[in-house]
């Protein structure tokens, strides 16, 4: 199994060695720096999977191998770094490497010692283990740097212990703060963050990063960055899982209506409701609801998107969703059929049942 802040089958973002498509947060981060104005913390916010945890550990090496700015020597102060990236045969590139790294401390989601199992958030314990560390640089002079990855998983208590690190920095401290959703954290806390925005990488952007995460994807590069919407985590788990045959097996079905090919979806419903299958459940309801909402922009748009994901979708999506209405519907569909799947998970319903109900809902959908 792979630690909570790292993809199943992909390199841990501490030993991703280059961030593609994320030019203006490294550069904003680097302009503080050179100007004295280095926040004790920084809030690092995008969607899911577009490098956020690889610009974090790329900051905490640079912070950690880069020598003070405040000695300008004989011949004068040296001229700004100009980029974030250390030689990965630095002494701090390879201690953090073999996680030895005594300035370095990540934060995330840990195991429940009463039950042996990941916990769903991290815990005030998890937090207050920062005071121990924290005291290490009074006694050193050394820079430390925290990652907590993620920020949002953090509940209340841990929250407002970390509030309180913020609110009263300890000397030479750097937190860098993940967040997929920042509107979940403490107003307090985003406050007292400097945030830097990541956005979503480019088609080109895209086929190098993947390239790096060692994704052999050849011809399905355009597909992968359309369904991911240019996060590269969310293409990583389509290719590794084999997302695109998914995806072009349900838009198959959907190619057959108004004629139910119910044996073809009965097949699918019992691939992903099989017991050991808990991550390819988790994608075929991804992709069952990305597929709903693009049926609902073609409808509003008068247009399919740009880039065909699967064979045969623009023709599907057109002819399921020809107008404004049709595509209010699907959108319609899609949140009820989002909120009966999550109500059946939490009641563990069972999960082929479930992926059933939204093709036949889906069916009805087409058909109405």
């Amino acid at each position: 199994m792979s630690a909570p802040d790292q993809i199943e089958g992909a390199p841990h973002p501490r030993d991703t060695p280059r961030l593609f498509g994320q030019g203006a947060a490294e550069q904003a981060f680097l302009d503080a720096y050179a100007t004295g104005r280095l926040h004790h913390g920084w809030l690092l916010t995008g969607p899911r999977g577009i490098g956020k945890a690889t610009l974090a550990w790329s900051i905490a090496r640079f912070l950690l191998a880069t020598p003070p700015q405040d000695d300008d020597g004989l011949f004068g102060a040296p001229p700004p770094p100009g980029t974030l990236a250390i030689d990965p045969e630095h002494p701090v590139a390879r201690r953090i490497t073999a996680g030895a790294e005594p300035g370095l401390r990540a934060v995330t989601r840990t195991t429940n010692p009463n039950t042996d199992r990941m916990r769903d958030e991290i815990v005030v314990d998890d937090i207050r283990s920062l005071a121990g560390f924290f005291r290490l640089s009074a006694a050193d002079g050394g820079r430390r740097v925290v990652i907590v990855d993620a920020a949002d998983e953090m509940n209340t208590s841990a929250a407002n212990a970390l509030l309180k690190m913020l609110e009263e920095p300890p000397a030479r401290a750097t937190l860098l703060l993940i967040s997929h959703q920042p509107s979940r954290l403490l107003p307090t806390i985003r406050s007292r963050c400097r945030s830097l925005r990541l956005s979503t990488l480019s088609p080109a952007d895209m086929d190098q990063a993947l390239a790096q995460a060692g994704a052999a994807t050849g011809t399905q590069s355009a597909a992968l960055s359309e369904l991911s919407g240019g996060s590269v985590g969310a293409a990583l788990r389509l290719s590794l899982m084999d997302g695109l045959s998914l995806y072009a097996e349900i838009t198959s079905i959907l190619r057959g209506l108004p004629q139910f090919d119910r044996a073809r979806a009965v097949r699918l419903a019992d691939a992903a409701g099989a017991r050991g299958a808990a991550a390819k459940l988790d994608l075929t309801f991804v992709l069952l609801d990305l597929l709903m909402s693009r049926l609902a922009r073609t409808g509003a748009t008068g247009a399919p998107p740009g880039v065909e994901a699967a064979p045969g979708e623009a023709e599907m999506l057109l002819r399921l969703a020809p107008t404004p209405l049709a595509g209010r519907a699907w959108a319609q569909t899609a949140q009820e059929t989002g909120a009966r799947v999550a109500h059946g998970r939490a009641v563990n319903l069972d999960p082929a049942a479930l992926v059933l109900d939204t093709l036949i809902r889906i069916s009805q959908t087409a058909t109405s």
